[in-house]
């Protein structure tokens, strides 16, 4: 469970980076490029990832 939980919030934390840098025009080639929603976005995704990841490594030395 804990080798599932590493790899969403890795996944959120990359996304959330992928869809700011689209957001702010540094990351050209789609839909989504310049668009400040997806910036926000981003940042939320990367939040939501960065705080699961907290709380998994905080959370793992306890007896399962």
């Amino acid at each position: 469970m804990k080798t599932a939980g590493n790899v969403i919030a890795a996944l959120l934390i990359l996304i959330g980076i992928v869809w700011f840098l689209q957001g702010i025009n540094v990351l050209p080639g789609s839909f989504m490029t310049g668009q400040i929603q997806w910036a926000i976005a981003g940042v939320i995704s990367f939040l939501i990832g960065a705080g699961l990841l907290f709380a998994i490594r905080r959370g793992g030395s306890r007896s399962q």
